[in-house]
Formats: structure tokens, C-alpha cells, sequence
């Protein structure tokens, strides 16, 4: 009798112990978990789109272009109960692609009208405002290099423009005439990085590319030959003007096989391919990321055709440079007209 009462005893302290210390693991289990980092969200860039840098309420926003207009981003985070990338930037920066995909697919699932805005309605920002680095490319185009005088470069000659020169579509360009009177286009394919890039190879260039979007290089040429150096004639404010859509790198097969073409006050300036480049998108990222650290959100003008005005066979002062009241449309094909105006 004593027996089974020892051996109850302590099969009862056992189930005692064990109910203590149950909830002390959970406790040490909380208290662990606790000091764990949170979750990173996914990082990703964006695919399948074609984006807009919007002006809404004194900022930026995104807008997405679909059939029916252009998607308000953050009105339809606000809708569907999501966060949302806050413009451009902050998508390509921050790697904010799943982010905007997770809205986009909610508002699918449940369409709602009054979170689309007419595209003649939309106010356009730069399609970038904030890039670390916006690298030019010269004398990409064989030809454009003939037209020009210039022997074809036989490694990139890049330059840089500042974020001063951001210019939207839709935009205008008040020429420094005080400065200069020799104002010229240059309609460019340009590219927007979603990674960081660092001595990466021809091969992986283009892994590293968010999208491509039409830009125009506007020069000042007499203060561009004042000296060797190209800086004075190429970073006026509004000098680098943008859009008015970043197309997706997915949705763009071959960058190297695009129409470009240039008009002004509606006639044909410049009417050529991106297949003509001395320097491919690969071969020019490649070369870049050796000597710097592309960031995502960084821009890449990589040059212009012939047709220039700079390059006319006759007497710079018999030439008829740009002047105010001319209205100026870039366009690349599959990425959009760029229009703006001078003033």
C-alpha cells in the first residue's frame, strides 16, 4: 500500500514539474522570437508594367498605364488597405516591386473606376527626381560622330548630367539665353537600373536594368565646345527631360532594336534604330559598373543618332538652333512620346 502511494506521489510531482515549466518554455520561446529582427518584405523589381511618376497633393506619386487610363496608386493602396511604393524613387530604391504587385492584383480582383485617372488628366512629374548618378553616353552613333567631326570613340566617353536637369513630359525648358543661343536636341534611349551594379559582366548587364524610357540629352553647343569639357553645355535646369513612362525591362525584348525618332514643331529630324550603337546597352552598364557603383533608380542616357543640328554641313551662324516657342517630341518605340516645349 505504501508502495503505490510513493508511486503516486511522484507521478503526480512529475505532471506538476511538466506544468511549470510548460509555460516557462513558452515564455523563453516568446522572449526569443522576440528578439529576433522583423521579416524583411520582399525585395524585388517591378515586371509586367509601364509605370508614371505622378504630381498629386504637393508630391509625387505613382500611376500605373492600363486600358482604361492611368491606376492612382496611392489612392488604390488607400482603398484595398495596402502600403504602396510613395513615388518612383522609393519603388526602384527600395525594391518595392512585390509591394506594388500585391496592390495592383488586389485592385484587379475588385475593379473600381474611381481609381482611374484619363491620361490627358494626369499631371506628370520627372519620372525620376532623386537618382544617385545620371550618366550620359557621347558619341554613341557612328554617324552621329561623322556628322559631328568627331573620330568614333573606341571606349565609352561618358559624362554626367545633375538632378537640376529633370524635366517631365509635358514639360518646358527655359532656355539660358543670357548664357547661350545654340540650342539643340538629342533624343535618347535611356536607362533605369533596379539593382545595384558593380563590376558586372556584359553577360548579367541587362539583369540589373528596372526598365527603359524616352529621354532627350538637350544641349547648349556653344557652351558645350567652349572647353573639352561637355558639363556647361548639358546641365542647364531641365536639360534632361524624361518620360513619360518607365517601361518595364520584361516587356522590352531587345533595347538594341528600337525606332527613334525626333520632331520638331512637327518635322522629321531624327529618324533611326538603336541597333546602330558603337556601344550596346550591355557593353556600356558593363563598362560603367567597373569604374562606378550603379545604384537602383540611377539613369543611363546612352546617346543620340545624327540629325542633330550640331552636326549640319553648313555655317554654325547660318544654322536655325532652337529657340523659344518650339515644341520638341522624343519618341522611342514601345516607350512612349516625350513632348515639351521652350520657353
Amino acid at each position: 500500500m505504501m508502495g503505490d502511494r510513493r508511486n503516486f506521489l511522484k507521478a503526480t510531482a512529475g505532471l506538476a514539474a511538466a506544468a511549470v515549466a510548460a509555460p516557462a518554455a513558452g515564455r523563453a520561446a516568446e522572449t526569443a522570437a522576440s528578439a529576433l529582427p522583423p521579416a524583411k518584405a520582399l525585395w524585388g523589381m517591378p515586371r509586367d508594367m509601364i509605370l508614371i511618376n505622378l504630381r498629386r497633393d504637393g508630391a509625387y506619386g505613382l500611376g500605373l498605364k492600363t486600358r482604361d487610363g492611368v491606376l492612382d496608386v496611392t489612392a488604390a493602396g488607400k482603398a484595398v488597405g495596402l502600403p504602396v511604393p510613395a513615388d518612383m524613387d522609393d519603388l526602384l530604391q527600395n525594391g518595392k516591386g512585390p509591394m506594388l504587385r500585391a496592390v495592383i492584383d488586389a485592385v484587379e480582383a475588385a475593379p473600381d473606376p474611381r481609381l482611374t485617372i484619363a491620361e490627358d488628366q494626369v499631371a506628370y512629374a520627372p519620372l525620376v527626381t532623386r537618382p544617385e548618378k545620371i550618366i550620359m553616353m557621347g558619341f554613341n552613333y557612328r554617324k552621329h560622330a561623322e556628322e559631328t567631326g568627331t573620330p568614333p570613340p573606341k571606349d565609352p566617353p561618358l559624362f554626367n548630367k545633375y538632378n537640376n536637369t529633370l524635366n517631365h513630359h509635358g514639360g518646358t525648358i527655359k532656355l539660358p539665353t543670357h548664357a547661350a543661343r545654340e540650342f539643340d536636341y538629342e533624343t535618347e534611349l535611356v536607362i533605369v537600373f533596379g539593382r545595384e551594379c558593380r563590376d558586372v559582366s556584359e553577360a548579367d548587364a541587362l539583369d540589373y536594368v528596372a526598365g527603359y524610357a524616352t529621354g532627350n540629352d538637350f544641349s547648349a553647343r556653344d557652351l558645350q565646345t567652349l572647353t573639352s569639357q561637355f558639363m556647361i553645355g548639358k546641365t542647364s535646369d531641365g536639360f534632361a527631360p524624361l518620360g513619360p513612362y518607365l517601361v518595364t525591362a520584361d516587356r522590352v525584348p531587345d533595347p538594341n532594336n528600337l525606332r527613334l525618332v525626333t520632331k520638331v514643331n512637327g518635322a522629321v529630324r531624327q529618324d533611326w534604330t538603336t541597333a546602330d550603337m558603337i556601344f550596346n546597352c550591355r557593353q556600356l552598364i558593363s563598362f560603367a559598373s567597373k569604374v562606378m557603383t550603379i545604384k537602383p533608380g540611377d539613369i543611363f542616357y546612352t546617346g543620340t543618332p545624327q540629325g542633330v543640328i550640331f552636326g549640319e554641313k553648313i555655317p554654325r551662324a547660318e544654322r536655325q538652333w532652337l529657340k523659344p516657342g518650339d515644341a520638341v517630341v522624343s519618341s522611342l518605340e514601345g516607350l512612349g512620346e516625350l513632348h515639351f516645349t521652350l520657353v
